[in-house]
């Protein structure tokens, strides 16, 4: 477990790509999306419930209008009366609830055709295969469908259901296929035919250089985007000092803008903005 916690930017991209197992996102989309009759198992296993197929979609923004935001989906299932979206997380974002709902609204969107009746609606699972305890009551797994209230024996009947499966308390699971892919996710060795599978599969996407350099660019682009986020999360909290300076300890506009390190023209302009907004 220790291996697997280990903090990642310690290593190079080329020694993450060595060492990523099942866990990591990436590999998961691309096993499960490359072998349909795989993610067919898996969702029987998790949702104990025959499933007569499935198909597969690529990663995809499902589109709900030109503003609102795009969602991507890990692995993206469906048939005729089932939607499946399985999503692979190592880390706790603290948003994954709310995640999960925008998810199964925005998958609901997209399955109704234009003048289809609500009662068209698929059955929707949305699953959340998690490294950590989100929830800190020790589960295996929380399952979430929308009840009454006042009486928790009556449902709401909207068939939408929303699965977080835990690997660090999976040794509590009853169904032992579940237990062994969830052990495979912690990192435990193979104990099935099912997992000796993943596991296989796992190795032969590793050797697959396109995948290698997919993900090569994958995670710069990630790094990129944080290097990103950070500096501007700096320059907003220089603008913010340098307004203070001038509203609440009556700093010029130059002096502040130059302790800063912002330009003039900047500061001066969020200033007019909120004497406008407070007038």
């Amino acid at each position: 477990m220790r291996g697997f916690l280990m903090n990642e930017k310690e290593l190079t991209l080329e020694e993450k790509w060595e060492q990523a197992t099942i866990a990591n996102n990436f590999l998961f989309y691309k096993v499960m999306h490359d072998n349909p009759d795989v993610c067919k198992q898996l969702l029987e296993i998790l949702l104990e419930m025959e499933i007569d197929k499935i198909d597969m979609n690529t990663q995809e923004v499902i589109n709900i209008d030109w503003r609102s935001k795009g969602i991507r989906l890990d692995v993206y299932a469906k048939n005729s009366n089932q939607v499946f979206d399985i999503e692979m997380q190592s880390t706790d974002t603290l948003e994954l609830p709310e995640r999960a709902r925008y998810y199964q609204g925005a998958m609901d969107i997209d399955s109704l055709k234009a003048g289809d009746e609500y009662k068209d609606l698929k059955n929707s699972y949305v699953i959340f295969i998690c490294i950590p305890d989100i929830f800190n009551k020790g589960l295996p797994v929380y399952t979430f469908e929308n009840l009454c209230r006042q009486d928790t024996s009556v449902p709401l009947g909207d068939r939408a259901l929303k699965y977080f499966f835990i690997s660090t308390n999976c040794d509590k699971l009853l169904n032992e296929e579940q237990k062994a892919f969830m052990r495979l996710v912690r990192g435990n060795e193979s104990s099935n035919a099912f997992t000796d599978r993943v596991a296989h599969l796992t190795e032969d996407a590793k050797r697959n250089n396109e995948y290698k350099r997919q993900y090569m660019e994958w995670e710069r682009q990630k790094a990129y985007e944080f290097r990103r986020g950070k500096e501007e999360g700096k320059e907003e909290a220089k603008l913010e000092a340098a307004i203070t300076l001038v509203n609440k300890y009556n700093a010029s506009p130059e002096t502040a803008a130059n302790d800063m390190g912002i330009p003039l023209e900047k500061l001066l302009e969020s200033l007019e903005t909120r004497t406008k907004s407070q007038a």
